[in-house]
């Protein structure tokens, strides 16, 4: 089973600039949960802010508190390296690391946890690739570069990357925003399919996609969440007129 992160009072900055006010949300276990928004509303800085990605910016800082199984993933003591272990995260365009191999990408998370047995890597290797719908396309091509693979390979890479440690938590930017309708519908799948055992927010700005994956869907605008709520009930009945208005494409 997956655990669920709640957020309450969450502000994020860029410097003096302020670009999440005062957010609470929760993103529910075994399940997932859709940001949309404009560009430029805060989606991206927010799923940053759950896994403290955010921090490791210049002049970003964080206010409010984020709850993975009770414990606030900002409180004191709290190790930043050890919160993105839990909550993972795949960005928009696929970053496989360039100069590894494929099995050294998915690799490269449990060595740096410190595991070094090769009959354990193999095994959490294969499992990882197997989770991302990936061990069968690649299987006698692990020694390649990561980079040679397909755009949908390469980003189901770094989602095999990103299970390989294991994490209670899968953060999605956009995954399927560089990729074609075939690997994009993979990705859909395997989102799909990981949701029995993760939770998962994904930012999308594809509206057909945030209908077709999520259960759960969270409007942000200008660095406000306007409307959360059942995905079914925001796309066919929303609350708030500016939802509907971006939802029926009248402006965004």
């Amino acid at each position: 089973m997956g655990d669920g992160i709640y957020v309450k009072g969450l502000n994020a900055w860029f410097g003096e600039t302020k670009v999440l006010a005062g957010i609470d949300l929760t993103v529910a276990p075994n399940a997932v949960t859709a940001i949309i928004g404009p560009s430029g509303c805060g989606k991206s800085t927010f799923i940053r802010c759950l896994n403290r990605m955010h921090e490791t910016i210049n002049g970003a800082r964080v206010s409010g508190s984020v709850l993975l199984n009770g414990e606030d993933l900002y409180g004191p003591g709290v190790d930043p390296v050890e919160v993105r272990r839990r909550v993972g995260m795949v960005f928009q365009k696929p970053n496989p690391f360039p100069t590894m191999s494929v099995f050294d990408n998915v690799a490269a998370g449990l060595r740096l946890g410190g595991v070094r047995k090769r009959s354990v890597l193999q095994e959490e290797v294969e499992r990882a690739l197997r989770h991302a719908a990936l061990w069968d396309e690649v299987k006698d091509d692990l020694d390649k570069s990561g980079v040679s693979l397909s755009g949908g390979q390469q980003q189901r890479l770094c989602i095999a990357r990103a299970l390989a440690v294991e994490p209670q938590i899968l953060l999605m930017d956009e995954p399927c925003s560089a990729l074609d309708p075939i690997a994009t519908a993979k990705i859909e799948d395997l989102v799909h399919d990981l949701k029995k055992e993760l939770t998962i927010a994904i930012v999308n700005h594809n509206m057909q996609q945030a209908a077709r994956v999520s259960e759960w869907t969270g409007f942000f605008l200008m660095g406000e969440l306007v409307e959360f709520g059942a995905t079914r009930e925001m796309f066919t009945t929303p609350r708030e007129s500016r939802t509907e208005d971006y939802i029926t494409g009248r402006f965004g």
